[in-house]
């Protein structure tokens, strides 16, 4: 008498399929709604630009800055004074906190006199000294002139286009040119995004911005370049043959690094947070809060860009390619063959595929996946052929 006891292993919750890339999260059947939340930041962005444009620094427009130690003085205290003395328009900004708060007031000189901006300069420093209760000599100023604005300004378009550059290139050599123009896409996406944002709550850019934003090109670059590597080892494994169509495997390249994705986005998000709020809230330095805020959104665009936009992207552009648009129709006629089918039949071909597959594993130890339910998992065998652990068969005589 034979007898045979099965023990089921307890299923797994959704972080542990998380972590294991188990999970059936259809990326590519939902990118409307990605490209469509895209689309609506980008958008938003770009009328903010069309409306108020850009907050630029000094540093990249030219002009005037004079900064001074608070001593109780309050930010409109100072902005009357310096308004008396002869500026137009100011920007007034509080950086620091308790003791060590200092006023940086900006404005540009440039369209004056050399006389009369050495006037306006003079007027300047005595109001802020008065009212801030100290000397002429405590007050700091710095002159930033239009040319070197300009200068600044381009050099930082020459570096963003030569980045562009090298990222094809690199990636059309190490890949091929689809995944470069999805990358690119990608990276645009999230430089959109972030310059939108900048737009929209009119944060200053500076060249500490640039620096961040180049830094978060290089963030988005590498998570793409990961689930695109990954997208590259299933392709090759199934072959054109496959029983998965293109966007099915970038599908399941998404969800096998999903994981990674996600520890790599929170390792780099967390230590920026951490210096917005120390740095640039509780210390007040303001240099520390242009750059974390370039940091933050970009790094939060890459995340989401490199899983939503550049993936979605390359399968649309693979799909088109004539093979893999014919594997997809016969893919689609075998489908639809099959759903016509009784169950009977059904269990019979799939007690077909299953005994192929076992007795290749047979002579190789391996298994080719063959998709969604003809994985190794699916039909119960473990990559040796042999039955899972979880499983196990008893007989008694």
């Amino acid at each position: 008498m034979t007898m045979t006891t099965e023990t089921t292993t307890k299923p797994l919750n959704a972080v542990q399929r998380l972590y294991r890339g188990q999970t059936k999260i259809d990326f590519i059947g939902r990118k409307k709604i990605w490209f469509g939340i895209s689309i609506v930041i980008i958008v938003a962005g770009i009328l903010s630009l069309s409306v108020r444009g850009f907050n630029l620094g000094i540093d990249f427009k030219g002009g005037n800055s004079w900064t001074v130690k608070a001593n109780g003085a309050t930010i409109d205290q100072i902005t009357t004074a310096v308004e008396r003395a002869g500026l137009t328009n100011p920007q007034v900004v509080s950086i620091g906190s308790g003791n060590a708060t200092n006023i940086q007031v900006e404005a540009n000189l440039q369209d004056l006199s050399s006389t009369a901006q050495s006037h306006v300069n003079t007027a300047v420093i005595t109001a802020m000294a008065d009212t801030a209760h100290t000397t002429f000599n405590q007050v700091s100023v710095t002159s930033v002139g239009p040319t070197w604005g300009s200068n600044v300004t381009t050099r930082a378009l020459i570096a963003l286009s030569v980045f562009f550059v090298l990222v094809g290139l690199y990636i059309s050599f190490r890949f091929e040119p689809k995944m470069a123009l999805a990358a690119f896409l990608a990276m645009l996406h999230d430089l959109l995004v972030t310059v939108g944002v900048y737009s929209i709550f009119n944060f200053q850019i500076t060249p500490d911005t640039v620096v961040a934003v180049l830094t978060i090109l290089g963030y988005s670059l590498y998570d793409t370049v990961v689930v695109f590597d990954r997208v590259t080892d299933n392709v090759h494994q199934m072959g054109s043959t496959s029983k998965l169509t293109y966007s099915e495997i970038v599908n399941l390249s998404m969800n096998q690094t999903m994981a990674r994705s996600i520890n790599t986005s929170l390792v780099a998000i967390l230590p920026v947070l951490s210096v917005l709020l120390v740095g640039a809230v509780l210390l007040g330095a303001t240099t520390l809060l242009n750059y974390g805020v370039a940091l933050f959104v970009g790094l939060v665009s890459g995340a989401y860009s490199s899983i939503f936009i550049a993936s979605p992207i390359l399968a649309i552009l693979k799909e088109r390619e004539p093979k893999y648009r014919q594997l997809r129709e016969q893919l689609a006629t075998r489908r639809d063959r099959q759903a016509r089918m009784t169950p009977t039949e059904v269990a019979q071909e799939r007690g077909k595929s299953v005994s192929t597959q076992a007795a290749t594993s047979t002579v190789t130890g391996t298994i080719k996946p063959s998709g969604v339910g003809t994985t190794a998992a699916a039909t119960g065998l473990t990559p040796t052929g042999q039955p899972p652990k979880g499983r196990v068969q008893k007989k008694r005589r």
